[in-house]
């Protein structure tokens, strides 16, 4: 059976890695050139499950070495911080590592192990995805090539073509777009804290967060249009102390950004995730904003279990598939909906007023006084959820 895999970052190298390893003939297409994907900045937590997962496929060796182990998270309500013991709640905890690094690990397992990965793919086509083979048509290079393909796995983003083969009579898009999206900065400067801080405030959500030791990840809740040239980095520390604990705010580690981005929040789910001999994963079945730190997560279970179906199937077609795409929507809607929730709960919407920011207090209120409240949170933060 030949599986084309079109996307080569995290969730489509890691699909190649495990096709090929059971022996399928496979191959990944990406647009982009090898450094580029290798150099992109991305999310940086990993769920328990996820980091069980890729220690159960030999590929966490960096991941145990490096990684930083995150036991719980700060809320920060106007100032005053209360930790989530995920530990405590739940036995469990995640793991702080950036998507770069764990490209690096996947790109090394696929030069260690022989997958065919072709980069500076262009103009890429797909034909009729209802029969088999389908037919792929690229150029790279100067060369025009076709491909014939049993399966189609769409692991290209929310920007790639391969969503796009499923009509629009029969693919559904639910979705949220938010009013606002995530200032951030990356500073070759100590973490503010141990854990991850979220902070809601009266001037809008802020978030501390980390890649390792001496590298730091913020942002600042700022409206859609904000124009980073308006944000030097003196007034970014500013407004970061103002919005997060006045401890953390004493003992932040200021200097110069190497990295400064804004990033709009949107929640997007595709159904279904599978049509003909297509399946889709990752970005380019779903969206989720990056408060609850799912979206690589559930890119990575996503390819979990599509490389299931594809190994337990015989000759996987349609039905197969369809069993995929059934399988990985109940998920896909949990963390969905967890995300929506973190979203929702933390930062300041520019139309709501004084009922919805009762209800942001309850909320917080709730977490602060109920174990149960505190654990539910916990169990899926960390995915430990069926």
């Amino acid at each position: 059976m030949q599986v084309a895999v079109v996307g080569g970052g995290p969730a489509g190298s890691l699909l190649g890695i495990l096709l090929h390893r059971a022996g399928l003939d496979v191959v990944v297409l990406e647009r982009r050139s090898v450094e580029h994907v290798r150099g992109r900045i991305r999310a940086g937590v990993l769920e328990h499950p996820s980091v069980t997962m890729l220690r159960e496929h030999r590929l966490a060796d960096r991941v145990d070495r490096e990684g930083m182990r995150h036991e719980g998270v700060v809320l920060s309500d106007r100032g005053d911080p209360l930790r989530v013991d995920f530990q405590g709640l739940t036995g469990h905890g995640v793991v702080v590592y950036g998507q770069t690094e764990l490209q690096k690990d996947l790109f090394a397992a696929i030069e260690a192990e022989g997958v065919e990965y072709l980069d500076e793919i262009e103009e890429l086509a797909l034909g009729d995805v209802t029969n088999r083979p389908v037919e792929l048509r690229y150029r790279r290079g100067s060369r025009e090539e076709t491909l014939l393909a049993d399966v189609v796995a769409g692991c290209d983003g929310a920007h790639g073509v391969t969503a796009d083969a499923v009509p629009r009579g029969v693919r559904r898009t639910y979705e949220r777009y938010y009013p606002f999206g995530w200032l951030g900065i990356m500073a070759e400067t100590a973490p503010v804290h141990p854990e991850l801080i979220y902070a809601r405030h009266e001037r809008g959500f802020a978030l501390c967060s980390m890649r390792h030791a001496r590298l730091s990840r913020y942002y600042l809740q700022a409206p859609l249009d904000t124009d980073l040239g308006a944000w030097p980095d003196d007034r970014f520390w500013d407004e970061l102390r103002r919005r997060i604990p006045p401890a953390a705010a004493e003992r932040l580690e200021t200097g110069p950004s190497i990295e400064k981005s804004l990033t709009p929040l949107r929640s997007a789910v595709g159904e279904p995730m599978a049509y003909g001999f297509l399946a889709l994963a990752g970005d380019a079945a779903h969206s989720v904003p990056p408060t609850g730190a799912k979206g690589l997560n559930l890119a990575l279970a996503d390819v979990v279990d599509l490389a299931e179906v594809l190994l337990e199937a015989k000759d996987p077609g349609p039905e197969a598939l369809q069993a995929y795409s059934d399988r990985a929507l109940r998920r896909v809607w949990r963390a969905v909906r967890f995300s929506w929730w973190m979203t929702t709960v933390l930062h300041r919407f520019p139309d709501d007023g004084p009922f919805a920011e009762r209800i942001q207090d309850a909320e917080l209120a709730l977490l602060r006084s109920s174990v149960a409240a505190r654990r539910a949170m916990a169990e899926q933060y960390v995915g430990i959820l069926p």
